[in-house]
């Protein structure tokens, strides 16, 4: 159903549930854009006309439903031999799986649950819907803590010859009402003692009655007594007790009349004044007859009756009847013996009667010997292997009843019995036996994902039920195919696995193996491409871009796409961008410089450094010197732009020239920048000696030289 459009609507997306009569699956209404859930029944129930008619019957009057507390039924209908009903899809946990979690829960939250299911059964039953199947497996929470009762009048869609043959009456045999489980009329009390059934499961975290069969569950609720709820919890105040012990009455008189007298007394049993409450107490005269009685025994024997009865046509019946008187009238003689002999008649009486009760009783058993037939006990071959069971019940001289029913059940292996028509009974030999035997857990066809994205086949196995992260290994590989690609499975297209216990090995591609792109920037074109081809990677005419630059000719500008340090594999096609030399309006400017040593014949080393619009700080070179010499710079400019060159002797920055861009387009060539060397140091300094004239004094060698 996994992937299948449900009347040309309804897009299953995943199986969420299913019971003995319907799978339930999470599903997409395309129509309203909205999740739902879609009930589909079974196969087994499609060809029983009764039960189609009775529960799209009642699916309708599910349907009439309107309670916050009450899952909405949204659509009923049939594709082909698929009976579907439609109904709101809750987000959350179902209360049986919160009570294998975390029982016993709190009483609070308990009594809040049990407060909500109360006013979705008031509901109901005002609108004539008896649930007959109030479980914990259908009372959904939702995530904003939102109790919803769920399947609603379903279980009354059931055939009597359904019935007949499962031999057992419909609904979950722990939350049985002693009336349901006789196979009576049920009405809306035995939803309250449902009811009281799970309210005693989450405070207690146990069920009242257990037993090796459903029938012996079933005859607890009808005779046996339960743990009261404060003996397993103390923390259980009075008060809620006394609604678990009255919506668990035996006699449905004395239990809650309505479910709205219960919720009544739900509402009210946590408040302060009521904790601490006297035990509720009943009229043990009302009790069920049903219940397990002690009653006396009968004493005494037919012996002691016989004995004491009066022998027809014996002498002592005279002699008793005559006045004593005439006792005395009597003749003596023979006395002795007469007393001696009187006992034999009774004795012989009696004896006699008692040899005809026996004989009569022998010949009864007797002939009813011949009409009777040898009962036997049946075995228990529940959770035994289908031919181990057969051989066991034929042992015992009964017959298996062909075919047997073969149905999936999950956590049951294939060939394995789960249940039986009759257990822990005594029957006639040559008594027929059903059993009812798994064919395994529902297996799913595997499909084949090589050349699919990993990550969707993930999403895809997680909704047919694998729900373990264990179960789907990872294997990455280097390949030619895409990062993510699967190369190979296991298990192979179409075999069957079991979604909870299969594992999945698929080997994904990690796309091809990668190393470091180099750096090519700044490199020659055929520099570039020599380091690129030894590499394994692809270059040709097509990916070689050339464009002006201010950077040489054939040098490399750019490489894409990929960066230097960038994973590349081997084989990628690499575009690179060349320089194809100067922009038209680039200026070329040559810059002749005269530069002197610091000192005329001593060597002075000189250091040239340029800046232009191709680079900054270029270092033109280092040259040594004894005598004036002329240096040729060459620069370039852009428009907007200036030149500059830096003149370095000896370490020390001497001097500094600049060329605009305007001032070469212009022609202003001036003459060559010079550098001159240091003047000569004085070693001795001149004497002068002053002479005071009309104008002041000056130096005595300046006067000599006037």
């Amino acid at each position: 159903m996994i992937g299948h459009e449900l009347a040309g609507r309804y897009e299953i997306m995943a199986r969420v549930g299913g019971g003995g009569m319907a799978l339930v699956y999470k599903a997409h209404d395309v129509l309203l854009n909205r999740k739902v859930a879609v009930k589909v029944l079974r196969q087994q129930f499609v060809h029983d006309e009764e039960f189609i008619r009775r529960f799209r019957r009642e699916a309708q009057s599910a349907a009439a439903l309107s309670h916050p507390n009450v899952v909405s039924i949204y659509d009923v209908g049939q594709e082909d031999e698929t009976h579907y009903i439609v109904m709101e899809y809750v987000e959350g946990n179902n209360l049986n799986e919160i009570i294998q979690q975390r029982a016993p829960l709190q009483t609070e939250e308990a009594v809040r649950i049990a407060v909500q299911i109360c006013d979705a059964l008031e509901h109901a039953h005002h609108n004539q819907i008896i649930h007959r199947d109030i479980k914990p497996h259908n009372i959904l929470i939702g995530k904003n803590g939102r109790v919803k009762v769920t399947d609603f009048g379903i279980a009354r869609a059931v055939t009597s010859s359904t019935i007949t043959q499962t031999g057992s009456v419909l609904g979950s045999v722990h939350y049985f009402s002693p009336e349901h489980a006789k196979g009576i009329s049920t009405g809306e009390k035995s939803d309250l003692y449902s009811l009281g059934i799970v309210l005693y499961q989450m405070l207690t975290g146990q069920l009242p009655f257990l037993g090796e069969s459903p029938i012996s569950v079933a005859l607890k609720h009808l005779q046996e007594t339960f743990e009261e709820p404060r003996i397993v919890n103390s923390y259980i105040p009075q008060s809620v007790e006394n609604v678990i012990l009255k919506a668990m009455r035996k006699n449905q008189n004395e239990r809650y009349r309505s479910a709205s007298e219960m919720l009544q007394d739900l509402e009210t049993c946590l408040q302060p004044e009521r904790l601490n409450e006297p035990k509720i107490t009943f009229n043990n005269d009302t009790s069920d007859l049903d219940e397990t009685r002690i009653m006396p025994a009968i004493r005494g024997s037919i012996m002691d009756t016989l004995a004491a009865a009066p022998v027809a046509g014996g002498r002592n019946d005279k002699a008793a009847a005559l006045p004593p008187e005439q006792e005395e009238r009597w003749d003596s003689s023979g006395l002795d013996d007469s007393r001696k002999r009187k006992w034999v008649k009774p004795v012989i009486t009696v004896a006699s009667t008692l040899i005809i009760i026996a004989l009569v009783f022998w010949g009864a058993r007797t002939v009813l010997g011949w009409f009777d037939e040898e009962e036997v006990d049946v075995p228990y071959v529940v959770n035994m292997t289908e031919s181990d069971a057969r051989a066991k019940l034929e042992a015992a001289g009964l017959k298996v009843e062909d075919p047997s029913v073969y149905m999936e059940k999950e956590g049951i292996e294939k060939d394995i019995v789960y249940d039986q028509s009759i257990a822990n009974q005594r029957v006639k030999v040559g008594a027929f036996v059903k059993l009812f035997v798994s064919s395994g857990p529902k297996l799913e066809k595997v499909s084949d994902y090589t050349g699919r994205v990993f990550n969707e086949v993930y999403d895809e196995l997680m909704s047919l039920g694998v729900s373990d992260d264990h179960q789907i290994v990872k294997d990455e590989v280097y390949s030619d195919e895409a990062p993510g690609i699967i190369i190979k499975q296991t298990p192979l297209a179409g075999d069957s696995f079991d979604p909870k216990t299969a594992t999945f090995t698929f080997t994904v591609s990690k796309g091809k193996e990668t190393f470091p792109m180099p750096k090519v920037v700044g490199l020659s074109e055929k520099d570039a491409i020599k380091l690129l081809k030894s590499k394994g990677l692809k270059i040709n005419d097509d990916n070689i871009v050339r464009e002006e630059s201010y950077k040489p000719e054939g040098e490399v500008l750019a490489q894409h796409p990929y960066e230097e340090g960038d994973p590349v594999s081997e084989g990628a096609e690499i575009t690179l961008t060349i320089s194809s030399g100067l922009p038209k309006d680039a200026l070329e400017y040559t810059y002749n410089i005269m530069i002197s040593p610091a000192q005329a014949d001593k060597t002075s080393e000189i250091r040239i450094v340029y800046s232009d619009a191709r680079q900054e700080n270029v270092e033109w070179g280092k040259r040594k010197i004894k005598d004036t010499q002329t240096f040729s710079v060459k620069v370039v400019l852009s428009p907007n732009t200036e030149a500059m060159v830096t003149i370095y002797r000896d370490n020390q920055l001497v001097d500094t020239f600049t060329k605009t861009y305007d001032e070469v387009k212009s022609g202003d060539n001036s003459m060559p920048e010079t550098v001159p060397g240091e003047e000569q140091p004085v070693t001795e300094p001149a004497q002068t000696e002053e002479i005071e004239t009309d104008d002041g004094t000056i130096p005595q060698e300046q006067q000599q030289q006037q």
